[in-house]
């Protein structure tokens, strides 16, 4: 079985790990995550990501930015928010928008 591909975006290197490692720790997941703009793009024009998560931190014009970028690459993306919570929500987070 493949795992689902999921793009986490974070502004906070330490934060970042954290997300990462958590969705990680769910065995039909891969998560890679960015820190930077540039980064990102690359990621997911070189990836076949299910999902894109945003951390906090990020500005609004890059939120933007990204959003239309991943959107004309791939229309069907689903995009979500994170702002913290705990493992129990991220995984919730996750579980929801995988279903829609």
């Amino acid at each position: 079985m493949n795992k689902i591909e999921i793009l986490v975006i974070g502004r906070h290197p330490e934060i970042l790990q954290t997300v990462v490692r958590l969705v990680n720790n769910n065995p039909e997941w891969n998560a890679t995550g960015c820190s930077i703009d540039e980064e990102a793009l690359v990621a997911f024009a070189n990836n076949t990501f299910r999902l894109v998560l945003l951390g906090g931190g990020i500005e609004k014009e890059s939120e933007d930015k990204l959003c239309n970028a991943f959107r004309s690459l791939n229309p069907q993306i689903t995009i979500i928010q994170h702002y913290g919570g705990g493992s129990g929500l991220l995984s919730a987070e996750i579980y929801e928008a995988l279903k829609g």
